[in-house]
């Protein structure tokens, strides 16, 4: 089950979202993630990406309790698409107790659907090819277009590359094999 967040779900979503991080991301920094988490996480910040009227944050339920978090950019530019086309999956995050209830593909599936209530052709995300995230997603129909490098100061060399991933919505109801939806 997902609920959409507002400002009054703030302490919540900041909750998930730092415990998840720590959960899953320590082992990028040098740092232990803490400033990335000071920065990504304050609740300015996120206030912010909550006003921002692009992006719409879920939380993720299992039973009664709040154990992921999606944020999508709702118009998310990817080059070689329209901005109209292309739904950006910016984060996905579970608690570790989360894993392996098929809370992810419950969450892809809801995204999709999300994709095409607002007639997306794409849906598009980021991912460390470090993380098992990446076979996760190939799983499900998405496949690598690209690569970029994240430059924050306090993470190791060996983990700064992440990939594109794309999935393509064909008209039929069904995540596209790769062919133009």
């Amino acid at each position: 089950m997902t609920k959409i967040c507002t400002k009054e779900d703030i302490d919540e979503l900041t909750r998930v979202l730092i415990q998840s991080y720590r959960e899953n991301y320590l082992y990028l920094w040098y740092d232990d993630g803490e400033a990335y988490v000071r920065s990504s996480f304050s609740e300015d910040r996120l206030s912010d990406e909550l006003s921002d009227p692009n992006s719409v944050f879920y939380l993720v339920y299992d039973g009664q309790k709040p154990v992921g978090v999606i944020k999508l950019n709702i118009d998310g530019p990817l080059k070689g698409y329209s901005t109209d086309a292309a739904l950006e999956l910016e984060r996905i995050y579970f608690i570790k107790e989360a894993s392996g209830k098929g809370l992810g593909t419950a969450a892809v599936n809801f995204i999709t659907n999300f994709a095409r209530e607002r007639k997306k052709s794409i849906i598009w995300l980021k991912a460390m090819d470090s993380s098992a995230a990446v076979e996760f997603y190939k799983n499900r129909g998405f496949r690598i277009t690209g690569e970029t490098w994240l430059t924050y100061p306090a993470m190791k060399e060996e983990y700064r590359r992440m990939v594109i991933m794309v999935l393509k919505l064909s008209g039929d109801g069904e995540p596209g094999s790769g062919a133009a939806g």
